[in-house]
């Protein structure tokens, strides 16, 4: 992606990067915000304004930096260094983005994550009451099969909550749904469905190995995947109705067609304020007239922080220890924390805390765990660990990948830019099949390069 370009997105990003902010701030006052009388709400928000423009300035200046690691590695040398809680709180956003790209979620959540208090909207505890659990999955496929369009949430720096639509994807397109659109998606890579995979150039979540799984795999199944996102629209009305029109265009055009939508967090909103406006969820209602089933997946997550998590979440997994996701059911009613916005909840399941990654990158047994070490990055570390499914060009966003550093935690803070890592072993998580491996070092030159193909017990041989 040329820097111009991700300068020009970058700011239609920053509302949103605001919002989240001063959401996180409005929930967490003893670790974000300034104390009473300590500064004005104008001049807070003033501090945070001028943090949205160092950090968009920051990223820019990353994006110059040869390779994914060198770029993570400029990004979070930045923030180790500047302790100013605006900065902290708006770059931390902008980190996590860069910290999923290298396959460190865990990384990424203690950077960012929006807190998740409850709220006087919220519905009552689905543990009170009627209400069944079932897996989230059967119970979206079956309220989706009379719909046209399903739109599901994210949160950008949480990629769990993108591994339940990846694991609908093809149950959905067997229902006969054939379009896949998703958020920041570049319009003028037209190349993209002739192609058959994405490319960096592609979008900007699209470095996100689970995003670009999202994509390949839409593609992959015959979905038509169209990007629906406005780079040079604005922020609120402007972005979410120009969004909505681009969605609308579809049914314009076809009017048979069944639609699956990947938006973060309250794009997909049904009603109420959204950034001053209305949502593109309720500008594509108004516009089309199709209900779409809207899918809250943001809200009901483990965050970094257990006193960041709504208590209902933390009541659901004490009571019921889930292994996948969840919704709550009673008759043909599905439970949601927001009934006025949102049709059904998706509630995660914790995970636990290691260095060997998530065990949710598994996406419910369509990929399997394969473990790579130091010996690949030659005694450069940290180094970057990276799989292409090897049908695809060198172009070809990478299925997975994984970070390993082995620098003592007391070193100086030049040499230990990466926190909380000190493994020389790892988990990429592959879709069995044939794969090209390489590990690269913080120049972006190459230690190790070899082709690997992945059998269905996770094991894996070289040619």
């Amino acid at each position: 992606m040329r820097p111009s370009r991700f300068a020009t997105f970058c700011a239609t990003l920053l509302a949103l990067t605001v919002f989240g902010a001063l959401r996180a701030a409005a929930a967490d006052t003893e670790h974000t915000t300034p104390s009473a009388g300590e500064m004005s709400p104008a001049e807070w928000r003033s501090l945070q304004l001028q943090a949205a423009d160092q950090s968009d300035k920051i990223m820019r200046d990353a994006r110059k930096q040869s390779g994914l690691l060198a770029q993570y590695l400029y990004m979070q040398t930045h923030y180790e260094a500047d302790h100013e809680r605006a900065f902290q709180l708006i770059f931390g956003q902008y980190l996590s983005w860069f910290q999923t790209f290298i396959g460190d979620y865990e990384g990424a959540a203690n950077s960012f994550s929006i807190a998740q208090p409850a709220q006087p909207d919220d519905a009552r505890t689905p543990l009170t009451g009627s209400w069944q659990v079932k897996p989230a999955a059967d119970v979206i496929l079956q309220l989706a099969r009379d719909r046209k369009a399903v739109f599901f949430n994210e949160a950008h720096s949480a990629p769990i909550t993108r591994t339940l639509t990846i694991e609908l994807l093809a149950k959905l397109r067997a229902e006969g749904f054939d379009y896949f659109a998703a958020e920041t998606l570049y319009r003028n890579d037209k190349e993209l469905n002739q192609r058959g995979y994405p490319t960096p150039d592609s979008g900007f979540y699209i470095n996100e190995p689970l995003y670009g799984e999202m994509v390949r795999t839409a593609l992959q199944l015959g979905f038509k995947v169209v990007a629906y996102d406005v780079e040079n629209a604005g922020a609120g009305d402007a972005r979410e109705l120009a969004g909505a029109q681009n969605l609308y265009h579809l049914f314009k055009q076809d009017p048979h067609a069944r639609l699956v939508v990947d938006a973060g967090f309250a794009h997909i909103q049904k009603t109420g304020k959204y950034l001053g406006g209305s949502s593109m969820a309720e500008f594509f209602e108004k516009l089309s007239g199709i209900d779409p089933l809207c899918v809250e997946q943001t809200m009901m997550i483990e965050h970094a922080r257990p006193d960041q998590d709504h208590p209902y979440y933390t009541a659901i997994v004490n009571a019921l220890h889930p292994a996948q996701p969840i919704a709550f059911v009673d008759g043909k009613n599905a439970w949601t924390l927001k009934p006025k916005q949102y049709d059904l909840s998706v509630v995660f399941p914790s995970a636990p805390h290691n260095d060997l990654r998530p065990d949710w990158l598994t996406l419910d047994g369509l990929r399997v765990p394969y473990p790579v070490g130091g010996d690949m990055c030659r005694g450069h570390f940290p180094c970057l660990i990276q799989a292409q499914p090897a049908s695809e060009g060198s172009d070809a966003v990478a299925a997975d990948r994984a970070m390993l550093d082995v620098i003592a935690p007391n070193s100086p803070i030049a040499d230990r830019v990466v926190t909380g890592h000190g493994s020389a072993q790892s988990r990429l998580f592959l879709r069995p099949g044939k794969y090209r491996l390489t590990a690269t070092d913080r120049g972006n030159r190459i230690m190790t390069a070899r082709e690997v193909t992945i059998a269905a017990d996770g094991k894996g041989t070289t040619p």
